[in-house]
């Protein structure tokens, strides 16, 4: 395992030193590194461990250290490495993970290196691993879910306390391959055995239809099912989303902020492929990727072009069903992008503006009696029920809508807050208006 730690501090190391993406960098170095299946899968468990735990893991460093702002980028995540892999991974011996740290150390230009991450980790092991101590509750969880004050304390106030804590305890690990089966281009009982054939474990959602969880451990896009375009990778809350549109055959759908197309997809799934589902993106390439997928599942009434949805461009049609999707703080999808909670609140500051312009300029292309959907992968009030009360408050010829049948007990809901504790699936916000005149 010792290359797997080196590839490891290495990439840690790029991710910091030129702000990258943490994905992408890990699956170049992994391509080229050569390692065998298993360093593999321990190198992207311990890469993306390091980064959810970062915070925590740099208060340890910063408490058992006393030249703490001294460290070197390299130094530091080496640390963070070694105390990861003593805290989170029970499959790594103390003494293995001291030692290899220690050999990772010695690489380095500063002889001193070795001998200093030898004493911390020790040091850390003679004190039972003991995090430092915190006086009140928001840094105590702070600190234990590595989490910032600030977003604890913003979770805390808006949701209570039981939700902030299933938020934070749900955005670590491995999320789970959830996936919407198209049955418009084969019956759910062939893609469930061609599934089965192919040795991929599965669990049907008890709450949408057509909807599954995977188990394996390969690709999804690997399998046979998905290179015959039976299924899409779809998060549960965005099929809830889609479903929301409640669009029927023959039906013109205008989905505003599309890319890479899941929710439009669903809805032409939806529709049976009868009708028009217009998808939109900023960006040509990402308007391709929806095309693409949409020739994979066989829909033909799916067509994409490049769109700047705070601009109302007249050339685009009315609709029975709008649906805005926008960009957002991604606060609800952290466990799969844990870099997002690392973010300054300042980031998202403008955010609302941005998304109620989005809102505000979709509601012109809703015909009278059609539905407009609002929605955001996001956990923040701000961006969420604030946008669509002002929204309310500023267009008196939409009022709220019932969500519909496909949301069961919460289908008299005109809005809803998917978090974790409700269906484990991602945190999503959706909230349904009717233009009545």
């Amino acid at each position: 395992m010792d290359s797997a730690r080196r590839l490891v501090v290495r990439t840690l190391t790029k991710v910091d030193d030129n702000n990258s993406y943490s994905n992408i960098v890990l699956s170049d170095a992994l391509e080229k590194s050569g390692l065998s299946e298993q360093d593999r899968k321990f190198a992207s468990a311990l890469f993306y461990g390091v980064i959810e735990r970062k915070l925590t893991l740099d208060e340890i460093i910063a408490h058992y250290s006393v030249n703490r702002n001294k460290l070197g980028s390299e130094i530091r995540n080496i640390l963070r490495c070694g105390i990861y892999q003593l805290l989170y991974m029970d499959s790594v011996p103390d003494n293995a993970a001291v030692d290899e740290s220690v050999k990772l150390a010695k690489a380095n230009k500063n002889p001193a290196c070795a001998g200093f991450v030898n004493a911390l980790l020790r040091e850390f092991i003679r004190r039972q691993k003991a995090l430092p101590e915190r006086k009140n509750r928001v840094d105590k969880l702070s600190l234990e879910y590595s989490c910032p004050v600030w977003l604890v304390s913003k979770w805390m106030s808006e949701y209570g306390d039981k939700v902030c804590l299933s938020m934070l305890k749900t955005s670590f690990g491995q999320p789970p391959t959830t996936v919407r089966v198209n049955t418009f281009s084969a019956p759910l009982d062939d893609t469930l055995k061609m599934l089965s054939d192919e040795g991929v474990m599965f669990a049907k959602s008890d709450v949408l239809d057509d909807c599954l969880d995977l188990y394996f451990s390969g690709s999804v896009e690997q399998t046979k099912a998905f290179r015959l375009g039976r299924l899409h990778v779809q998060d549960m809350s965005s099929q809830f989303c889609a479903a929301a549109l409640e669009a029927k055959p023959g039906d013109t759908v205008l989905d505003l902020c599309s890319a890479p197309g899941g929710k439009t997809f669903t809805i032409a799934e939806i529709m049976g492929d009868k009708g028009s589902v217009l998808a939109f993106d900023l960006h040509p390439n990402r308007v391709k990727l929806i095309m693409s997928g949409a020739k994979r599942l066989g829909l033909n009434c799916v067509s994409a072009r490049v769109n700047d949805a705070k601009k109302f461009s007249s050339d685009m049609p009315t609709a029975e069903r709008v649906l805005c999707d926008v960009p957002c703080s991604g606060l609800g999808v952290i466990r799969r992008k844990p870099e997002i909670k690392y973010k300054s609140p300042e980031d998202f500051e403008r955010l609302p503006q941005i998304q109620y312009e989005i809102l505000d300029t979709s509601s012109r292309y809703v015909k009278n009696g059609g539905v407009l959907v609002y929605s955001t992968c996001t956990l923040s009030r701000a961006e969420n029920d604030e946008v669509a009360d002002k929204f309310l408050k500023e267009h008196t010829e939409f009022t709220s809508c019932e969500l519909g049948e496909a949301f069961g007990a919460d289908r008299h809901k005109s809005r809803i807050t998917f978090t974790p504790d409700k269906y484990g699936s991602d945190g999503f916000f959706v909230a349904k208006f009717r233009r009545i005149r």
